[in-house]
C-alpha cells in the first residue's frame, strides 16, 4: 500500500487542478473548442504546460502519467454523473443559455454576460446564412457553447450542429 500512495497523491493533485481549471473556465467565459480565438488557444496551452508540474511534481514516471490520467477519468467521470442527474449541478457547472438578440435589437446585458462582442455575434449570425443582426429575430449562445440563430429568411437557412460521438458501429 505504501508503494501506491506516491500515485494516490498525484491522482488526488491531479482531480484538484481539473476541478480548478473548471470553475476557471466557467468564471472567466464560455466557448466551444471551434470558436476559440488565437489567444484563447494559445492560453489553454499554456495553462495546461504551467499545471503539469503541480499534478506529477518530479514524477515523470508512466506510472505516474498513468495515475494522472486514472484521476482525470475518474474525476470526468463522477462530473458527467453528476452533470446527467441534477439540474442544479448542470446550471452550475454549465451555466445557462444567454439571450443575445431578439427582433434584430443587440441585448447589451447578454453580450456582457456572454463575454462577446458584436463582431463576434455578427459573424455567427453570418455564418447561419442571416445578412445581418438585424435581420435575426433570435440569437441564442447555447450552455454547449454553439450560437443558434433563427430569422424569418429561410431561404438561406444554414444549420451548424456540433458532430455527436458514434456509440455503435452500423453493420
Amino acid at each position: 500500500m505504501a508503494l501506491m500512495q506516491p500515485y494516490f497523491i498525484i491522482a488526488l493533485k491531479s482531480i484538484c487542478i481539473y476541478i480548478f481549471i473548471i470553475i476557471a473556465i466557467r468564471l472567466f467565459g464560455k466557448k466551444e473548442i471551434s470558436q476559440l480565438s488565437v489567444i484563447d488557444l494559445v492560453f489553454i496551452l499554456l495553462i495546461s504546460n504551467s499545471v503539469q508540474n503541480a499534478m506529477v511534481g518530479n514524477d515523470s514516471s508512466v506510472q505516474g502519467g498513468m495515475a494522472t490520467a486514472l484521476g482525470l477519468f475518474i474525476c470526468n467521470y463522477v462530473f458527467r454523473f453528476f452533470l446527467l442527474r441534477s439540474k442544479k449541478f448542470s446550471k452550475t457547472v454549465e451555466g445557462e443559455k444567454i439571450v443575445l438578440v431578439v427582433d434584430g435589437q443587440l441585448l447589451l446585458q447578454g453580450l456582457k454576460q456572454a463575454k462577446m462582442t458584436e463582431a463576434e455575434v455578427d459573424m455567427a449570425v453570418r455564418e447561419h446564412g442571416v445578412k445581418n443582426i438585424h435581420e435575426a429575430n433570435l440569437v441564442v449562445l447555447e450552455v454547449d457553447g454553439n450560437i443558434s440563430v433563427l430569422s424569418d429568411d429561410y431561404s438561406k437557412k444554414s444549420t451548424v450542429r456540433r458532430k455527436k460521438p458514434q456509440l455503435t458501429h452500423n453493420p
